[in-house]
C-alpha cells in the first residue's frame, strides 16, 4: 500500500460508458480512488450505492469518486444498470492499476489461497498526492468516514 504524502501512481483505464479516465485529467480536483474485489457481490453493491448515493455531496466538494476493479467493461455496464449507478468505474482486467496502488494481493478463504483485490480507498488531493489511505475497508460507514476525512482536509 502507498503512503500519505506519496505521489499517486498515474494511470488511465476505461469506463464502458464514459470512455478513457486518466489521473491527470483530474488535477485540480479531489479523487476518491476505491478499489473493490467484485461486480455484483454483497459488499462491493452496497459500496457502490452508497458511493452513488453521495456523489453530489461529493461533488460539492470538488471530489471525483472513482472505482476500480478488475472486472471487465461489459460486467461493470451490467452493475451499473442493475443497480442504477453513476459514478466511475473503471476495468483494469490486466491488473496494473490494483498493482501499483498495493491492492492486488493474496487473499485467503477456505483454507485456500489465491490473489485478488483487497477493498481500500486512497484520497488524492488536487496536487495528485496520497491524502488519505483506508486499507482492507469495512462497507458499513465507510462513505461517511471518507466524507469526514474530505471535509477535515479542506479545512
Amino acid at each position: 500500500m502507498l503512503d500519505i504524502g506519496e505521489k499517486a501512481p498515474g494511470f488511465c483505464l476505461e469506463d464502458p460508458d464514459r470512455g478513457e479516465m486518466c489521473l491527470k485529467d483530474l488535477k485540480g480536483k479531489w479523487v476518491v480512488l476505491y478499489f473493490y474485489p467484485k461486480d455484483n457481490t454483497k459488499g462491493c453493491t452496497m459500496e457502490a450505492l452508497e458511493f452513488t448515493a453521495a456523489e453530489d455531496e461529493f461533488k460539492a466538494k470538488n471530489a471525483v469518486i472513482i472505482g476500480v476493479s478488475p472486472d471487465s467493461l461489459k460486467s461493470h455496464t451490467n452493475f451499473r444498470q442493475k443497480h442504477e449507478l453513476s459514478i466511475n468505474l473503471l476495468s483494469d482486467t490486466e491488473k496494473e492499476v490494483l498493482e501499483s496502488y498495493g491492492v492486488w494481493q493474496k487473499k485467503k478463504m477456505y483454507g485456500r489461497e489465491y490473489m485478488g483485490g483487497v477493498r481500500s480507498t486512497y484520497l488524492i488531493d488536487p496536487e495528485g498526492k496520497i491524502a488519505h489511505v483506508w486499507p482492507k475497508v469495512k462497507v458499513a460507514g465507510h462513505v461517511d468516514k471518507v466524507m469526514e476525512k474530505l471535509s477535515e482536509l479542506q479545512g
